[in-house]
Formats: C-alpha cells, sequence, structure tokens
C-alpha cells in the first residue's frame, strides 16, 4: 500500500520537464519535433477560437428563465470564475511552458495519480466539448442550406441519436476534416483558425449593433425574478461559454518565447470573450422581454437569429447567424482537437497512454498518427451518442481541471519558489482559493446526473492507470534519472513535437 501511494505521489521534476519540452532528452536531433511557429497574434486568436463558439449562439434560451434580465450578472459571474483561474493558468504557463497544459502542471506539483486524473478530466473536457459542438455543426448547415437554397438534410443523418436522427453525418464530417487539416501542419491550422475567428467575431458584433438598435431599458425592469440563486444557477450553464481558453496553454512547445507570450494571450483571451459575451447579453435583453426566450428555445428555434429577423423584419438574419454558426463550430472542432492531441502527446511521452501518441511525422512535424486515433474516436462519438448531458459533462470536468491548477500554483509556490516566473498571481495564497471555491461552487450547482457520469468517468481512469500507466510510467523508478537518448529511428521519430 505503501508502495502505490508513493507511485501516486512522485512528481516529475520541473527540470527534467523543460528540458524535454526543448528536446534535451528526447532525439530532437532527429528533426522529427514540434516546431516553434506561432507567436502572440495566432495564439491569441487560438483561445478565442476555442471559447467562441455555439455556446453563445444559444445558451441564452436556457439561461434566461432561470436568471431573468440578470443572466448579464451571470456572465459577469462565470467570467469572474474563470478569470481567476486564468491568473493561475497563467503563472504555471510562465514557470512550466511545457505542452499538456494542466496534466503537465498537476504532474509537476500534485503527483502522478492526480495528474492522470486531471488529464482525463481535459479528455473529458476536450473530446466531449468537440462531440457537443459538432452534433450541432449538422443542423445549423442544414438550416443554411434552406435560407439560401430552399433545402435541408434529412434529420436520419443530420439529428443525433435521439433526437429524429440515426447517424449524424455532418458532424462525423466536420471532425475527419479537422483532423486532416490539423495533420497536415500546425501554422496551416492556425491561418485557417485566424479567418474563421474574424468571420464569427464580426457575426457577433454584428449582433450586438443591430439589437442595440431596438434597447429597451423597461425589459431590464424585472432584473431578478428568481433571485440571486437564478442568477448562480444560469452561472453554472453560462459557464460552458467559457469552456476552452486553457486551450492555450497545451501550445506551450509551438509558440516562440512561451514564458512570455502564453501568460499575454491567456488574458487577452478571456478578456476579449468577457466583453463580447456582455455586450451580446445586454444587447439580446434590451431587444426582447426575458419571457420570449425560453419561449423560443422550447420551440427549437435560434434565439439571435428570431431577435434579428424581428428587428430588421428580413429573412437575412436567419442565413447570417447560421452561417456564422457554421464557421464558428469548424473552427472550436479544430482548436479543441488540437489541444485533445497535445494532453495525449504529453502523456505518451510520460509512458502513461500508448507510445504511437507521441510519435511525430517527420515532415508535417504533427503527431498524425494521434490526430487520426483522436478524430475517428471524436468523430464517432458525435455521430453516434445521444449528447443530452454532456454540455454540463464538460463543464464538469474544466472546473474539477481548474480546481487543480489552483492548487498547483500553491504546491509549486512552496516546492520551487526560486523557480524562473514571467508572473505571480497577485494578493496570494487568496486568488488561489478563491479561484478553487468559486469552481467547486459552480460545479456544485450542477445537477445530479451529471456529478454521477463524472464520476463513472474517473473510475474508468482509475482502471486504465492501474491497468497501464503504472506499469508503464517514465517515472516508475522513483530514483531514475531522465530516459536515455532513443537509439532506433522509430524512437526519434517519437521524440518530441516541432516548435511551430
Amino acid at each position: 500500500m505503501g508502495r502505490m501511494a508513493g507511485r501516486l505521489c512522485r512528481r516529475k521534476p520541473l527540470d527534467r520537464m523543460i528540458a524535454e519540452a526543448d528536446g534535451g532528452s528526447s532525439g530532437a536531433s532527429s528533426g522529427a519535433s514540434l516546431q516553434r511557429t506561432m507567436g502572440l497574434g495566432q495564439l491569441t486568436l487560438l483561445g478565442i477560437s476555442s471559447v467562441v463558439g455555439t455556446g453563445i449562439f444559444f445558451v441564452l434560451g436556457t439561461t434566461v428563465p432561470d436568471a431573468g434580465p440578470g443572466v448579464v450578472l451571470s456572465f459577469v459571474l462565470a467570467a469572474a470564475v474563470a478569470g481567476l483561474a486564468a491568473l493561475c493558468y497563467v503563472e504555471l504557463a510562465g514557470a512550466v511552458p511545457v505542452a499538456g497544459s494542466t496534466y503537465s502542471y498537476a504532474y509537476a506539483t500534485l503527483g502522478e495519480g492526480a495528474a492522470y486524473l486531471v488529464a482525463w478530466c481535459l479528455i473529458l473536457e476536450y473530446g466531449v466539448a468537440v462531440s457537443t459542438v459538432a452534433v450541432s455543426w449538422g443542423q445549423y448547415l442544414s438550416e443554411l442550406s434552406d435560407t439560401l437554397f430552399g433545402f435541408t438534410l434529412p434529420d436520419a443523418i443530420s439529428q443525433p441519436p435521439g433526437a429524429g436522427g440515426y447517424v449524424n453525418i455532418p458532424a462525423l464530417v466536420v471532425v475527419l476534416l479537422c483532423s486532416l487539416l490539423l495533420a497536415r501542419g500546425t501554422r496551416e491550422s492556425a491561418v485557417v483558425n485566424a479567418v474563421m475567428v474574424c468571420v464569427k467575431l464580426g457575426v457577433l458584433v454584428l449582433f450586438v449593433a443591430v439589437a442595440l438598435s431596438a434597447f429597451r431599458s423597461e425589459h431590464f425592469t424585472d432584473f431578478a425574478p428568481h433571485g440571486i440563486g437564478g442568477i448562480g444557477v444560469a452561472a453554472s450553464g453560462v459557464f460552458f461559454s467559457y469552456v476552452g481558453f486553457d486551450t492555450v496553454a497545451t501550445a506551450s512547445e509551438e509558440v516562440r518565447n512561451p514564458r512570455r507570450t502564453i501568460p499575454l494571450a491567456l488574458l487577452l483571451t478571456l478578456g476579449t470573450v468577457t466583453v463580447l459575451y456582455i455586450l451580446v447579453a445586454i444587447a439580446a435583453v434590451g431587444a426582447q422581454p426575458a419571457g420570449r426566450f425560453g419561449e423560443q428555445a422550447d420551440a427549437g428555434e435560434a434565439v439571435l437569429a428570431q431577435i434579428l429577423r424581428d428587428v430588421t423584419g428580413a429573412g437575412w438574419p436567419a442565413a447570417l447567424l447560421a452561417a456564422g454558426a457554421v464557421v464558428s463550430i469548424f473552427s472550436v472542432v479544430l482548436v479543441t482537437l488540437f489541444g485533445q492531441t497535445r494532453i495525449l502527446f504529453s502523456m505518451a511521452r510520460d509512458g502513461l497512454v500508448p507510445e504511437i501518441f507521441r510519435r511525430v511525422d517527420r515532415k508535417r512535424h504533427t503527431p498524425v498518427h494521434n490526430t487520426w486515433i483522436v478524430g475517428v474516436c471524436v468523430g464517432a462519438l458525435a455521430a453516434l451518442v445521444p449528447l443530452q448531458y454532456l454540455a454540463d459533462l464538460t463543464s464538469m470536468g474544466t472546473l474539477v481541471a481548474f480546481v487543480a491548477v489552483a492548487a498547483a500554483v500553491v504546491v509549486l509556490r512552496r516546492i520551487a519558489p526560486d523557480a524562473p516566473r514571467s508572473y505571480r498571481v497577485p494578493l496570494y495564497p487568496v486568488v488561489p482559493v478563491l479561484a478553487a471555491v468559486s469552481c467547486l461552487y459552480l460545479a456544485y450547482l450542477l445537477p445530479g446526473i451529471t456529478w454521477t457520469l463524472f464520476g463513472c468517468w474517473l473510475l474508468l481512469a482509475a482502471v486504465l492507470y492501474l491497468a497501464f500507466g503504472r506499469r508503464h510510467s517514465a517515472l516508475r523508478d522513483a530514483d531514475a534519472g531522465p530516459p536515455d537518448a532513443p537509439s532506433t529511428p522509430q524512437e526519434h521519430e517519437s521524440a518530441s513535437l516541432p516548435r511551430t
């Protein structure tokens, strides 16, 4: 028992982690490595792309009935929780500039057992989030084709099981297209993502401008019909719209000057998204009475599109919002798959998942096998599995990961007080404690079924660790130093990712 406890608590040395990221112990001389090609602008756009997805297009229909016009405060509350976590991410990203995000931070501070469970929380966050938004791609694609060309896709192939469909073909297609783009190279993916971010931000800014032209202050009269509790419940639902900014930290090994770039990109991402979301909420609630949001959602209407249709009296808003959603979903799937593959890459480098997840293509400098395995699995999930509870499940995985980040800041301050840091969390230790408590509060407000499913997911993770992870861990010998340099071409090829 004591030996198992020792395995669960062993930490990966910080200097070894950074050396592996820089190729010092991974055979980077082979050229099969990740390349640092992204700058601050590309990384910030990647972060914004991963956050601004379908959430903001539908979340008002499900949260305004709980909070009323006070949903504006729900967005502020969710942003505050995300912001506290982001400050912790910023410190850790400057001190531990390696791929893997929360998983790597936990491995350096909380130990192998906690890091493994955190990694599975991230896999849940990224994988389920991709499946959730990919399911909506076919629905918006069908709406766009109906508006522009007068035909819709059959429900049997464009709706998820349980909602009138059998196989969601568009969901599978969008995941595989994004996998193909990621397999071709990080630079190419970043360029395409930048274009798509500009498109979807333009659509939301246009919505705000048009909706504000119909602003009525009386719509805010009964500001919180269900009190503070309603605003809090809505905040737990709104939080799904903020999921994904931590994807920025997964790109640490493909960014130039990561100690500076990662923290700045995190702050710019969250700041931009928060301002945009609050403006959308104010404009939407100001344009129509709060009671209409629930009616529109129950009728299956796209709330933002309906508001524009009512304000303008024209039919083009449905096409505009559908086009924006199609682009938005594609970009979210792209960057979220990117984050998922980099988490698995880091785990494979540590021996906790099979070696195939760390093999890097010599020509593309991307983990091609990893990308296609993730793409096929996530695509199958999106195409074949009913997804009623998965938005809340994604939020749960994210909130638990954020708690781990807050704890990692405190532990790293104790075990490595002199480690280089490009940023330090202000008001330490108050901010990390508040971050953890606020995340736990939002998790507490999630439905009971979400807790049950999440417990089953962690149980599965524990079984997989006992069956594979603990036997193959690179730290299975607590006294072992860095692994020997690879000696075969195959080992060289799987060594590390290129800096892109």
